[in-house]
């Protein structure tokens, strides 16, 4: 539960720092910010200090920063002439509307380099660092059961090679109550472990094994190496995030049809995530550490700033495609032209965004 929290707070921290990018922004080049609320619809609270005016409303789906002049429709007052988005220059312009997409490199950079530096980064390994031997109720692990000790390696179960964490977990997982061999390397000598794997629910409405042993170790960097390896992280979730980006739009009528006919196999290679999938899938990772919690929000606020980059008006990067189509035409776009676009690109987010909540309630992400 407690990944699950860290990513529910994680994410509604990513959109306040993203709001507060083009808030910071905008402050810091003259023009008048007058809302800074995080959800959308009825007001459920809010404070004004100065101009501005912060607060709560009722659906929890992002947030929005209102920058004077920023909607083309609207009707500036003569005092707040000077002060209006359109008014200032193209750099201005662009140091706003790219200030939020910043934010989550910035965040991811900083998620990754914290733990390299702090938390530690889980080295997995097919040797036992500990044995869990009981549960709160008392009853023993099928670990301790059979005798697995620390620093024994595992080398296979149920008669299959496992040479990865992953490996490992993956047959633990494939034999819920069932009756496994365990062989393993202690002391440079093997032997074979019998014990009964527990069967515990997983996310699915199914059952997965349980044996109750753990092969992590917590690795921390020096400052210096930290700040190349958290580069490379952020270089290689970018990667990541394109590849994904481009499967999922391109997939985009697969899974849709995949969806009606209950296809799992293309749901589960092209699904988005909802916030809810994702808190979902951080209460999973509290198997991996914290530190694979926090890199998830990583990843996450690397996708969400990628997306928001897409050029198409009114992601910040179709303010940022107009204002350079401003530039260097050197004359205002014609609005009316952008209306449809816009609609078109609000509508799809909003289909994207009901078809991830769907199947994170009718076919729940699972690690």
């Amino acid at each position: 539960m407690t990944g699950g929290l860290i990513v529910l707070f994680g994410i509604i921290a990513m959109v306040m720092v993203h709001e507060g990018g083009h808030f910071i922004a905008a402050k810091a080049t003259g023009m008048k910010a007058t809302e800074f609320f995080f959800g959308f619809g009825p007001k459920l609270w809010s404070t004004r200090r100065g101009e501005t005016e912060y607060g709560v409303k009722a659906i929890p789906l992002g947030g929005y920063v209102r920058i004077i002049g920023m909607n083309p429709y609207e009707e500036v007052a003569t005092e707040d002439l000077g002060r209006t988005y359109r008014e200032q220059s193209y750099w201005q312009k662009s140091v706003v509307v790219l200030a939020g997409v910043a934010s989550h490199f910035v965040v991811a950079f900083l998620i990754f380099f914290f733990v390299a530096t702090v938390v530690g980064l889980e080295e997995r390994t097919t040797t036992v660092t500990e044995v869990v031997a009981e549960f709160d109720d008392g009853s023993v692990t099928p670990a301790a059961v059979a005798g697995i000790e620390p620093g024994d390696r595992i080398l296979r179960i149920d008669g299959i090679e496992v040479g990865t964490w992953g490996e490992i977990v993956g047959e633990i997982h494939a034999n819920p109550g069932e009756v496994v061999p365990i062989r393993i390397e202690r002391d440079g000598e093997q032997m074979v472990l019998v014990t009964t794997l527990f069967a515990v629910d997983d996310d699915a409405g199914g059952k997965r094994g349980f044996l109750g042993i753990v092969t992590s170790r917590s690795v921390r960097m020096n400052p210096a190496a930290a700040l190349v390896d958290s580069g490379a992280s952020v270089g290689q979730a970018t990667r990541l995030s394109v590849s994904g980006m481009w499967q999922l739009f391109s997939s985009l009528g697969d899974l849709v049809q995949a969806t009606f006919t209950g296809d799992t196999e293309t749901i589960d290679e092209t699904r988005p995530a909802s916030p809810i999938g994702l808190v979902r899938i951080g209460a999973q990772t509290e198997d991996f550490g914290i530190g694979f919690t926090l890199e998830l929000l990583a990843l996450v606020n690397i996708f969400v700033g990628l997306f928001n980059l897409i050029p198409m008006y009114p992601l910040d990067g179709g303010h940022f495609a107009v204002a350079t189509y401003e530039k260097v035409r050197g004359r205002e776009a014609d609005v009316a032209k952008l209306a449809p676009i816009a609609a078109a690109v609000v509508i799809f987010m909003v289909l994207l965004g009901v078809l991830a909540i769907y199947l994170d309630i009718a076919n729940p992400l699972t690690l």
